[in-house]
């Protein structure tokens, strides 16, 4: 039997309070303060009004003519497959980094955790620069490289996978940290219990548990390589059909036609778009859950 706890002399029962013209709104009691609702609105105009313009201003009527020059197509295909490969860099590399912060303990923890999400912070030019002297032909790294195995990184397709990589892989790494300190311990428990090692029950037990995850950060590192700038043109330049990705293709058409970087920037806002539907699901589940 269950039992309702009302206010007294309203017959309603607390938790949402009514907005303006009594309409619910929120979780809390009592309409919405003018002196929160002002700055909201003006930050949300702050946020979309940019995005509203590019979509006035865009030059619709020529916009397939500007989309089908081959230009666009060779940034177009180089930034999806740059974006991909280094999309699948960092799930090679920022998953197992994920589960050593999330499941394990060591002296400087918390100093790995902070260097690691230093590029979501870093100015991307300072990655490119960083990237330059630690893989360049005279880098620290780079310099073996050379010598040893004739590989040079930069100014290359493979350099442009290594900055969007370099830039791209933390936000894959905290979200797969966040969903791997939330899941439960207790399956991969049982699953050592009955003798799986520690690898087979990341393999078969912890990894499936935590696909969501693992799907929603390599989304969002995706999309942040194929955003990438900074670090790209300083680690890789920008050369047509070697490095020259969508947004170096957008800078450079801003220069001398600001129409056809337009177009190029209304596809980079529909892929945004696209992700973020992909991602509403799991953002959804999430605010519900909580």
């Amino acid at each position: 039997m269950s039992s309702t706890v009302t206010r007294p002399g309203t017959g309603r029962r607390p938790g949402r309070g009514r907005g303006f013209g009594g309409r619910r709104f929120g979780r809390g009691g009592g309409g919405v303060p003018a002196a929160l609702l002002l700055p909201a609105l003006a930050g949300m105009a702050f946020l979309l009004l940019p995005l509203v313009a590019l979509l006035i201003r865009a030059p619709w009527r020529s916009l397939p003519q500007q989309l089908s020059s081959p230009g666009v197509w060779q940034a177009l295909r180089l930034s999806l497959v740059t974006a991909t490969s280094a999309t699948a860099v960092a799930l090679v590399l920022g998953v197992p980094l994920a589960w050593l912060l999330a499941r394990t303990s060591f002296p400087g923890r918390r100093l790995v955790r902070a260097l690691v999400t230093l590029p979501l912070v870093l100015p991307p030019v300072v990655g490119g620069v960083a990237l330059l002297l630690a893989l360049g032909r005279n880098g620290v790294v780079g310099r073996w490289l050379d010598s040893a195995f004739g590989i040079t990184l930069p100014f290359t397709t493979a350099g442009v996978v290594v900055a969007e990589a370099f830039v791209a892989m933390p936000f894959l790494v905290i979200s797969v940290e966040g969903t791997l300190r939330a899941a439960d311990t207790r399956y991969e428990e049982a699953a050592a219990t009955l003798g799986a090692s520690r690898f087979t029950a990341f393999r078969r037990v912890t990894l499936p548990m935590t696909a969501p995850g693992v799907a929603a950060g390599a989304v969002l590192a995706w999309a942040r390589a194929l955003g990438e700038f900074g670090a790209t043109i300083t680690f890789a330049g920008s050369f047509p059909g070697r490095t020259q990705t969508m947004p170096l293709a957008v800078y450079l058409a801003l220069q001398d036609d600001p129409a056809a970087a337009v177009s190029l920037s209304l596809v980079l806002l529909a892929v945004s778009v696209a992700v973020l539907a992909g991602l509403r699901d799991r953002w959804t589940a999430g605010a519900g859950a909580a």
